[in-house]
């Protein structure tokens, strides 16, 4: 079973969510935030990527960013921008855009059922982006962005989806990514705890970094305060959707340069364990297929007759075969979690930007892959393993500012 908590969170007051609301922090680069938060005043993004709400020639400390991110959260609950809801309650939350529809459920989660493997993770977290993140709940005393996590459905809440989304929604906001966020509040919270105890497990989609974040605030205020029962820092503010609605884009790669070859030397490399063909099809078709741009061509990529498929859930991964065949053999690559010579480029940014980065000299080469699965994920969290790092790119993306968790 699966434990959920009702929450009774702040949220944008009614017809402030088109201002309030965002993408989250880690999707945008830095000039992208300062262009936005110059615009509007009261963009979530100045709570959450407060390190861009100061001039540019400023060297603020991290206690100056933390303590603007704070002033920020404040003056939006006191000008009442962000409202409390007094009675505790559930959210149903539903995507829809780009030919794709999903509908989910905000909670909290328990950081318990997180400690002890009940909610299953598929990627390595890195210390120092945990603690920037744990300090910035424990100072603003809130959670402020939602971890996006997946449970296989079933039809109890399959049907607890369809009657919320015949009721009025609270909000229903289309945005600049063409996709449409609607929002319904369900007080009905017995219904919700009882279905969710049908759930066995939980899964990580995208937020690995604010959970294990989550975990390390709980530790940091629980040892403040040890007399705190059922505290709401033993949750974690969380949107969860039924991992069959969900779709992965393809996380490709683009590598700085060729490892000392030459292009027709990186051609016959990799033809000794690749078919190497010029093509006009910049984005595999199935699974085992990579599509390689070098020297302003396209290249497919096809694994020799007689390669084995690895059996391993993990090794089995597209990006698995890109790095372990061709990243470190032959780029020298060995570890993409810390080289500076490899570029990720994720979801919507596509095949153009890896044109670009090419044909501008900011790369060599560059990657597309096949995207990894809803299965494949789920197979590798059941197996206890850990995925490549920037093997998923979940689209849409939740935004931050609609539900604000306070501790």
């Amino acid at each position: 079973m699966s434990e959920i908590k009702p929450l009774t969170p702040y949220r944008p007051a009614t017809g402030r969510e088109g201002e309030v609301t965002c993408l989250p922090f880690d999707v945008f680069y830095g000039s992208e935030v300062h262009e936005i938060i110059a615009g509007n005043p009261n963009s979530f993004l100045r709570v959450t990527r407060s390190e861009n709400d100061f001039p540019d020639d400023a060297k603020p400390t991290r206690d100056d960013v933390l303590a603007r991110a704070k002033d920020n959260l404040d003056r939006l609950i006191h000008g009442g921008i962000l409202i409390r809801d007094p009675e505790p309650a559930f959210y149903v939350y539903r995507l829809e855009g780009n030919g794709r529809c999903q509908t989910g459920v905000i909670a909290g989660c328990s950081l318990d059922e997180y400690e002890a493997g009940k909610i299953k993770r598929h990627e390595k977290t890195q210390p120092d982006k945990v603690a920037d993140r744990t300090q910035h709940i424990v100072h603003l005393g809130a959670q402020t962005g939602l971890i996006f996590l997946a449970f296989r459905g079933t039809e109890r809440i399959r049907e607890l989806l369809r009657k919320a989304v015949l009721s009025q929604p609270t909000y229903d906001l289309g945005c600049d990514t063409d996709v449409t966020h609607t929002i319904w509040k369900c007080t009905n919270t017995d219904d919700w705890i009882r279905a969710f105890e049908e759930v066995p497990t939980i899964y990580i989609a995208d937020g690995h970094h604010r959970l294990e974040s989550a975990l390390k605030a709980r530790d940091i205020l629980r040892a403040e305060d040890p007399n705190a029962k059922e505290a709401q820092f033993d949750h974690v503010l969380a949107g969860l959707f039924p991992a069959e609605d969900l779709t992965i884009l393809a996380y490709n790669r683009a590598v700085e340069d060729l490892n000392g070859l030459t292009g027709s030397e990186l051609l016959a490399k990799l033809a000794e364990n690749f078919g190497v063909d010029e093509t006009e099809e910049t984005t595999p078709a199935r699974h085992g297929g990579i599509a390689m741009y070098t020297g302003g061509k396209w290249y497919k990529l096809t694994r020799r007759n007689g390669a084995a498929e690895p059996n391993d859930p993990v090794d089995r991964l597209d990006v698995s075969i890109l790095q372990n065949e061709i990243l470190a053999p032959i780029l020298g690559i060995n570890d993409p979690r810390t080289d500076k010579r490899i570029q990720f480029v994720g979801g919507q940014r596509g095949i153009k930007e890896l044109e670009r980065l090419v044909d501008s000299g900011e790369a060599a080469v560059a990657f597309s892959l096949f995207a990894t699965t809803m299965d494949d994920l789920l197979a590798v969290s059941d197996a206890d393993e850990i995925m490549p790092p920037k093997s998923t790119w979940f689209e849409p993306k939740l935004r931050d500012g609609f539900i604000v968790n306070p501790l």
